[in-house]
């Protein structure tokens, strides 16, 4: 796969993004009012966009010969709220 920083970025952001949503708005939604439709979209959508952030920062790791302690950082920063926006200015 040709991935580029610039296509990584974007995945990042969005993923950064859908994080946000689903723990702001759909588990609120879910758990107060019991809604839980948002949860369903947006958790599907975040899960894809975790994965697929994953998959980006592996092939990174090669491409920008990241050492391990860095590559594991940007893994430990998509599970973080706020994380990937941390990942991106520091890394790429």
């Amino acid at each position: 796969m040709n991935l580029s920083v610039k296509n990584f970025k974007l995945i990042s952001t969005l993923e950064a993004i859908s994080f946000l949503l689903l723990l702001g708005i759909a588990m609120p939604l879910k758990y107060i009012w019991d809604l839980p439709q948002m949860v369903q979209i947006v958790g599907m959508a975040h899960g894809i966009l975790f994965l697929m952030y994953v998959g980006g920062a592996t092939i990174l790791k090669e491409k920008l010969q990241w050492p391990w302690g860095t590559f594991l950082i940007v893994l430990v920063c998509s599970i973080l709220p706020f994380g990937p926006f941390y990942a991106e200015k520091k890394y790429l």
